[in-house]
């Protein structure tokens, strides 16, 4: 009997090697290779079989809409993109313990009063599920809950129930009997997600896939099954802070780096309308190190708090300590600071940090970052009442950011009186000048990062 060959696939990127070694050098990573067995090899050509003709049509022609299922969270919905369409699949990931069951048990319950809504998990047993149920009072839902990691007995269930709305938790439980590597494996997510998807296009119903993350926060299993699905949902969150984040980095029906905001509590995840008074709420009166950005996380408008701490360093190496930000970006800033304005931050500690737990990304939290650490430096607070955003350039310049108009009307919503903005271009000062007005802040424009350091006299000058 012939042995059947084997082959060493990398579990990051699935590439495929003959024989074992330390280092994939397709992605660089250390020991993720695993030995699976190679399927039966498919014939090369086409053949001279003769193919069917395909019809092209034109672009202005009328699309097809579908309407909307409505899960009755607004903070989902908004990230979904406004609803979840039909046919349409979504891969969920994030922390283990961050929420991921839980806001999609809560999600299939609330769906579940208009949908016939079906949740399989192939982690968890059925008594845990309906304990988490009971524990967020949705134990009267009418979803309908099974067991299983069998593909093969999935796909026949769901193909006699016909759901509306299916979750899958996980897809790195679940295998195909006819391939020999076991589950979590690179063939067998991505075999296994396939089947699922093509049946969710055919049969019309919407499919949740929870995928687990590696350490450094990606989704496990090969990239390609983040290109399989129409939407990309990852659910973030500090385990000290009852915050938590669900950021859509990829939708295909809906905007792109959108975010909804729950607190977690013992009922469950509670949506948060209003983050921005949530974020501030626990904030101090004028206290040094600390300023208020005025950032944009998707469409949506959100204020955070920026806190920076210097103290004098005994190391030889001062210690670096960010959270929720870039760290490089942070030393670029200090390397602005020392080089352009003369400041000697390099021999201190420095402590960043995002209060809330959120992580900000845009390079428009550079001046408030820069504001933080100079008003840590010289000991004087920025007024309680203002809010600062914009970029900084290797040459100390403040540049421009998007969409100014609806961070300044967010801060005044929410009770500011002033604003740190960057300099307008001329060309487009007037255009800009009644939305500035219409924010009803004073507006304070600089062009410079040494202009910043005006508000914080350093006490050695």
């Amino acid at each position: 009997m012939a042995k059947p060959k084997t082959s060493f696939v990398c579990q990051s990127c699935g590439a495929s090697y003959n024989k074992w070694q330390g280092q994939c050098t397709s992605c660089n990573e250390w020991n993720t290779l695993s030995e699976e067995a190679v399927p039966e090899s498919i014939p090369k050509g086409m053949g001279t079989a003769k193919g069917r003709k395909i019809d092209f049509v034109s672009l202005d022609g009328e699309e097809k809409t579908p309407p909307r299922r409505i899960t009755g969270i607004g903070e989902f919905d908004r990230v979904c993109g406004g609803g979840l369409v039909p046919g349409s699949v979504i891969l969920v990931g994030g922390d283990p313990g961050i929420g991921k069951s839980t806001i999609l048990l809560q999600v299939m319950a609330s769906l579940s009063k208009d949908y016939n809504a079906a949740y399989i998990s192939g982690e968890e047993a059925i008594d845990q599920v309906r304990l988490r149920a009971r524990r967020l009072g949705h134990e009267k839902s009418k979803v309908k809950l099974a067991s299983a990691t069998n593909v093969r007995n999935i796909l026949t269930t769901l193909e006699d129930e016909k759901p509306d709305v299916v979750v899958i938790d996980s897809i790195q439980t679940l295998y195909i009997d006819t391939l020999d590597s076991a589950p979590g494996t690179v063939s067998q997510v991505r075999s296994s997600a396939n089947e699922l998807i093509r049946h969710a296009k055919r049969q019309g119903f919407v499919l949740f896939l929870v995928g687990h993350v590696t350490k450094e926060g990606t989704i496990a299993g090969p990239r390609v099954l983040e290109h399989m699905v129409d939407t990309v949902l990852y659910f973030e969150g500090d385990r000290g802070h009852q915050f938590r984040i669900l950021r859509g980095v990829k939708n295909r029906f809906g905007a792109t780096d959108e975010i909804g905001v729950f607190e977690m509590t013992e009922g469950g995840l509670q949506e948060v309308p209003n983050p921005s008074a949530l974020f501030l709420s626990d904030r101090k009166g004028d206290v040094s190190g600390s300023c208020v950005f005025a950032g944009i996380e998707g469409s949506r408008p959100m204020l955070v708090e920026v806190q920076a701490l210097l103290s004098p360093s005994a190391l030889a190496t001062p210690r670096r300590a960010v959270v929720g930000w870039d760290s490089s970006r942070l030393a670029m800033i200090m390397a602005v600071f020392d080089t352009r304005c003369g400041l000697g931050m390099g021999g201190n500690d420095v402590y960043l940090n995002i209060a809330g737990g959120l992580k900000i990304a845009e390079p428009a939290a550079d001046l408030a970052v820069a504001a933080a650490l100079a008003s840590s430096l010289s000991g004087v607070a920025v007024p309680q009442e203002t809010v600062i955003f914009g970029e900084i350039g290797l040459s100390g310049e403040v540049r421009a950011v998007g969409q100014m108009e609806s961070r300044l009307k967010e801060a005044a919503k929410l009770g500011f009186t002033r604003a740190i903005i960057p300099e307008r271009q001329k060309r487009n000062k007037k255009d800009k000048d009644k939305g500035l007005k219409d924010s009803g802040l004073e507006v304070w424009e600089i062009g410079h990062v040494q202009e910043l350091l005006s508000f914080f006299p350093m006490k050695d000058k």
